[in-house]
């Protein structure tokens, strides 16, 4: 989009990106000295990973709640584009169980499920632009949230500074570890003062987990073993609330929850629910019928497939990582309940190739 390049106005090595598209050298002139308020964040900082790397789809992250309103005309016409909302879209939360119909049928082959989302504490930056003294804030808060919580939820905040090697070992086999070094996230700012201030806290039967100042303010994940995603969802949501009223006690501060946006997360991309839903679950007749139907079959679930050792991870065998393919525009009921719905689906026809493919 960038054909010339005018006094202090950036070059964008990610040409083909959001940023490329959405940041015209009007709009840089009319933001680029805008300052926010919470954290002193700036175009220029939110829009590093797009300038620093050619490889970003899209390349902006907001450094408190500010930048979505002072930046509006920059993050605006982005998100819309990114999620495909309207611009005058609201988005309503829905974290009420109770309206989940059915669950995983008993038979299908999934070997676990996990949910996670983020949540932003009002007043504090966010990762990319949070001042030191906001983010050992942000801890204190969670080390006394911990505190209150029931038995199920109950077990241990480890921080991250000064973390004795075995128990720093045992994280990593749990697979629970988070670690410095990932190059977007120390251009995008997340990585200053590492590790100070972070930290990860989990139950007793490692079901219930929250990552403190990773790339959002907080992580928070509920998961098990088996199919029982409306079990998952169910403890995500106590803990949840949990963590909200214990912070709305300790400094009197709600979640950013925004009525376009919803819940506020660093990167656009995670607006609205922050959710990912996801089970592994086992497709051999899918497989062996087809891996690339197999992505078009789940583009119309409105389900995302990724093979089993993360995002970028290659397929291992036929076992998938099947999650919602929406964030913001649905709640988490309706999200819940369409990757339930979906994986359901698949499994339904699954059976079917397996029959038609003699295996």
């Amino acid at each position: 989009y960038q054909k010339q390049y005018f006094g202090d106005f950036p070059f964008i090595a990610s040409q083909h990106s959001l940023v490329a598209k959405h940041v015209t050298k009007e709009k840089w002139d009319a933001l680029k000295n805008i300052t926010t308020k919470t954290s002193g964040f700036t175009l220029a900082k939110a829009m590093a990973c797009a300038v620093t790397f050619n490889n970003q789809h899209c390349g902006i992250y907001a450094g408190d709640w500010d930048s979505y309103k002072d930046f509006a005309p920059v993050f605006d016409p982005l998100i819309q584009e990114y999620h495909g909302i309207s611009a005058s879209s609201k988005h309503s939360s829905d974290m009420d169980v109770g309206k989940i119909k059915g669950n995983i049928a008993e038979d299908v082959p999934v070997h676990s499920c996990r949910i996670r989302v983020g949540r932003s504490i009002d007043g504090f930056g966010l990762s990319p632009g949070i001042t030191k003294e906001q983010r050992v804030g942000v801890e204190k808060l969670m080390v006394e949230a911990v505190k209150s919580f029931p038995a199920d939820l109950a077990g241990q905040y480890y921080p991250l500074t000064g973390m004795q090697e075995n128990i720093r070992q045992q994280l990593v086999d749990d697979h629970f570890l988070f670690v410095s070094g990932d190059r977007n996230l120390t251009v995008a700012g997340m990585e200053r003062d590492w590790p100070e201030g972070r930290g990860i806290f989990h139950n007793e039967k490692k079901t219930f987990l929250i990552w403190v100042n990773e790339e959002d303010q907080l992580r928070i994940i509920s998961m098990e073993n088996g199919g029982n995603v409306k079990g998952v969802f169910e403890r995500l949501c106590n803990g949840i609330k949990m963590v909200g009223e214990s912070v709305k006690k300790e400094c009197g501060k709600d979640f950013c929850l925004d009525k376009k946006y919803g819940y506020v997360h660093s990167c656009p991309t995670n607006l609205g629910t922050g959710m990912r839903a996801s089970v592994h679950i086992d497709l051999p007749g899918w497989t062996k019928h087809s891996v690339d139907k197999l992505k078009a079959r789940c583009e119309e679930l409105h389900l995302q497939p990724r093979g089993t050792r993360g995002e970028s991870g290659g397929q291992t065998g036929h076992t998938y990582d099947i999650s919602n393919k929406h964030r913001l525009g649905y709640s988490e009921v309706q999200l819940v309940q369409k990757m339930i719905d979906g994986v359901n689906t698949l499994w339904k026809e699954d059976q079917e190739f397996q029959k038609k493919l003699n295996m």
